[in-house]
Parts: structure tokens; C-alpha cells; sequence
């Protein structure tokens, strides 16, 4: 009895083994096509209560990445950009140059490049207090700008000169703030940092504390209490139109955010960060690419769920 035991035992674990590698078999691709899916995303962004997925492909979840439906792109999407007064339009930064807007939530789309220049459109920004105007950043060109929702484009100014050179906005996102021409600020994030402009195009600045405007004419003021790191790229960057003075960054070094416009910042998650948004309504409620997986925070930050991408 005992050696029909001892016989029994060892064939049953080889048994479990087998199905356990067939289990594994069966699971893994699924597994790993969600994690290229994943490692894909370029850029998020919240249309309303619909959180968007881009690369390669458009993606749109409606019930916080529970389910993941596919939606039509002209090209892989290097930057996307949407506003609260408009539902349903999406703005697209084409890898391969130009702009393209959907009207229909992404199931269909039309290129609006007139006059724009070509190249990829690294950062996509509509302005905080008008839907119809909205910024772009061309690698190797500058920072443009169209009043009539992409219909047309004009150059609005020169690429920020950080570290003795021209850099490329990586990230755009428009801040409504108390302080500004009109109280708008375009602030863009680039390889040596990050730095802002008044939507009169005068000059780019440093993010400083006290009247950004003084600031701006009279060219001194007190740097950043505790800035962003500088010897990082500043990937992303995000905020909420109904809190626009607090900001959310993704670095190299994780996601960080900013209750102050971005003089004061605290790291809220570290690993490899490449894109961050916030929900227009909510500004605790972040969606982020950390260390090439999808992550959800309800708290600002402070803890994080990870979701797959189906």
C-alpha cells in the first residue's frame, strides 16, 4: 500500500506539471500581446469620461479599462488632444506629419494640415479657454497654431532655446492660470526640462514662483522652490481644465505632480514613465504609462492600479 502511494504521488505532481504547461501554453500569448499592446501606447487621453489609448492603434475604454474597443487612426498617432466643451472630437498628432480630427469619438477621420509644416507632430495641445484653437509642435520646426480647429495653421513662435539650443517640445498642455496674457500659458516639456509661454508668443520662461508676468518683463525672479528633475526629459505632461493649476508630469524617474502651476513638485510614482492625463472633471483621477504597463489612480497619485490592455 505504501509503495503504490509513494508510485501514485510522484505521477500525479507530473500530471499537474503537464497541465500547468499546457495552462501556461495556452495563456502566455494572450499575455504577451497584451503587453506589446501595452509597450505601444504613445499617448493617453481622457474624452470625457472615455479614456484613449494611442500608438500604433486607438484604443477607447468607457468603463475604466475594463473592456478596450479599437477605433480607426490615419497613421500611427504620435501625440493626441481633446476639451471638455467638445465630447467626441479628438485631435491627432500624426507620427508621419499632420493633424487629423474626429468628430465621432475616433470612428472617423479627416486631416486639417493647411499650411502646417511637415513632420511629426510631437505634442498636441487645444487652448484651455477656446475648443477651436489648438497648438502643435513639429520635430525640428516650431510651435503652431490654428484658430479654427486645424482647418488652418500658422507658426506661432520658434521652439524653446534651452542648454544653447532649440529644443522639441516633447508635450504641450495650455493652463488657464491668474496670471498671463488672458491667463493662458502654454507650458511644453522638452529634453532639458520644462519651460512656458504666455499665449501672446513673447518669450519662453522658467516656471517661477510669484507674478509670472513680472516675471516675464522684468526677466528676474526667484527660481522654483523644488522643480522638476533637470538631467530628465519631460515625456508628458497633463492637467485637468477644472484644476489647472495642478499638473501631472511623466519622466524617466516616474510621474510627479504640482498643486501650483508647477513651481513646487512631488514625486507621486517612480518607474519608467513615458505618458500621463488626467480626467477633465476629476484632477486626483491619472491615467499613466509606468514601466510600459497601463496604471489608474483615483487618488492623485498615491496608489496605483495596473490594467490591462485587451
Amino acid at each position: 500500500m505504501t509503495n503504490r502511494t509513494l508510485n501514485f504521488e510522484p505521477g500525479r505532481r507530473h500530471f499537474l506539471a503537464l497541465g500547468m504547461g499546457a495552462a501556461a501554453v495556452l495563456v502566455l500569448p494572450d499575455a504577451v500581446r497584451a503587453a506589446d499592446r501595452a509597450a505601444d501606447i504613445r499617448t493617453l487621453a481622457f474624452d470625457g469620461d472615455t479614456l484613449l489609448i494611442a500608438g500604433a492603434t486607438l484604443r477607447a475604454s468607457l468603463d475604466n479599462g475594463r473592456s478596450w474597443h479599437e477605433r480607426p487612426t490615419p497613421s500611427p498617432v504620435a501625440s493626441i488632444a481633446t476639451h471638455p466643451a467638445r465630447p467626441g472630437r479628438l485631435l491627432a498628432g500624426l507620427a508621419r506629419g499632420g493633424v487629423a480630427v474626429s468628430g465621432d469619438g475616433g470612428s472617423s477621420w479627416t486631416t486639417r494640415s493647411d499650411g502646417l509644416a511637415s513632420g511629426e507632430v510631437t505634442a498636441l495641445a487645444v487652448a484651455a479657454g477656446n475648443p477651436y484653437m489648438i497648438y502643435a509642435a513639429i520635430r525640428g520646426d516650431g510651435l503652431w497654431k490654428s484658430e479654427d480647429a486645424g482647418a488652418t495653421w500658422a507658426l506661432a513662435m520658434d521652439r524653446p532655446w534651452l542648454d544653447a539650443a532649440e529644443r522639441d517640445p516633447l508635450t504641450l498642455v495650455s493652463v488657464d492660470l491668474e496670471t498671463g496674457m488672458g491667463g493662458i500659458w502654454i507650458y511644453a516639456g522638452t529634453e532639458k526640462g520644462l519651460t512656458r509661454v504666455p499665449d501672446c508668443f513673447c518669450r519662453w520662461q522658467e516656471v517661477q514662483p510669484g507674478n509670472a508676468m513680472d516675471a516675464l518683463v522684468t526677466g528676474d525672479a526667484p527660481p522654483a522652490e523644488a522643480p522638476l528633475p533637470t538631467d530628465e526629459p519631460v515625456l508628458s505632461l497633463a492637467n485637468a481644465l477644472a484644476a489647472p493649476s495642478t499638473l501631472y508630469a511623466a519622466l524617466p524617474s516616474g510621474v510627479w505632480a504640482s498643486q501650483d502651476g508647477g513651481v513646487v513638485w512631488t514625486h507621486k510614482a517612480k518607474g519608467q514613465g513615458r505618458t500621463v492625463a488626467v480626467h477633465p472633471r476629476d484632477k486626483n483621477h491619472v491615467a499613466a504609462i509606468l514601466d510600459g504597463a497601463l496604471k489608474l489612480s483615483r487618488d492623485g497619485g498615491a496608489t496605483w492600479t495596473a490594467i490591462a490592455v485587451a
